[in-house]
């Protein structure tokens, strides 16, 4: 099987590091972390126990001082499922984050079978908020938002505006397929007015490459791509599964996990039923369509 390539570290401001998982793709995801003069601030933790502890080890490649303090930008495992390896830190995340987790558990370990997860607990935040809440990594502040839904419900984003650096979880994706499932497509272009209007000269994905504001643009033109998408299958009477299938994906052809349009079509016939965003769907059904569109086999994912 391919392997993926193995992670770097890339610091984006002093003392302010990404730790990016290539190819972000399925469970590839990001973390960041802010190095104080006593502690560690970490966003997000990886899908695996052995990339969970190469995140650790690289944390600590660059200082000795402890993780103190967690966040998670959302529920999703590939996010949260390394939570355990930093049982030394504060876990902190939106409101509904928690009950999320431990509702979803793992339910990744269940999709893709012959991934290396090792030991994985499910370990929740213990401190949370609706809103807003600032945290300091020493003098520096840095804003959570939450701005769900969009990915899923209890997105929160890592702003910190002496920098200039935006952690956007997954409400933002670096070269590959935006997925609403279980958020909000309305939610994501909110969201997204949002984060544009924080002015980030440095946006770090929920996957992929670190970049700028350019990618608030990508993910604006592919979900209003998906509205219209929409529109015109309601019109023609065609279930999302049906306009995917006959949709030419043009200049969205190159995104990676093209296969989640249909989860997208999914969420955004949702939201033009007047269901509230963010209402649950019917995710398993909704995933085997996926499959389907991807020629019957399962997404790739290299984790």
């Amino acid at each position: 099987m391919n392997k993926a390539p193995k992670p770097r570290l890339e610091e984006i401001a002093e003392r302010i590091y990404a730790y990016i998982q290539p190819d972000g793709g399925w469970c590839l995801s990001n973390s960041g972390f802010l190095v104080g003069p006593d502690r560690v601030t970490l966003i997000d933790t990886a899908a695996t126990e052995p990339r969970a502890r190469a995140l650790r080890s690289a944390i600590q490649s660059v200082t000795s001082a402890p993780t103190r303090t967690l966040i998670n930008t959302h529920h999703h495992g590939d996010h949260t499922y390394g939570n355990g390896l930093f049982p030394e830190a504060t876990i902190i995340g939106h409101d509904d984050c928690p009950a999320e987790m431990i509702e979803s558990g793992l339910v990744l370990t269940q999709l893709w079978t012959h991934v290396e997860w090792g030991s994985i607990d499910i370990v929740p935040p213990t401190v949370t908020f609706p809103d807003r809440l600032t945290v300091y990594s020493g003098k520096l502040r840095m804003e959570l938002i939450h701005v769900g839904p969009a990915h899923t419900t209890n997105d929160v984003v890592a702003w910190i505006p002496e920098h200039g650096v935006l952690f956007a979880g997954d409400v933002v994706f670096s070269g590959g397929t935006p997925f609403t499932l279980m958020g909000s497509v309305s939610g994501s272009l909110e969201a997204i007015e949002r984060l544009r209007a924080l002015g980030a000269s440095t946006v770090v994905a929920g996957h992929g490459p670190v970049g700028g504001p350019e990618l608030f643009d990508a993910t604006e033109s592919y979900l209003r791509w998906i509205q219209d998408l929409t529109r015109q299958g309601i019109e023609a009477g065609l279930s999302p599964l049906e306009v995917a299938g006959e949709t030419d994906l043009g200049e969205y052809q190159d995104l990676l996990d093209r296969e989640r349009i249909v989860g997208n079509l999914h969420r955004a016939y949702s939201e033009a039923r007047g269901e509230a965003n963010g209402t649950k769907l019917d995710d398993l059904t909704i995933m085997l369509e996926m499959v389907t569109y991807n020629g019957g086999q399962i997404p790739t994912c290299l984790a």
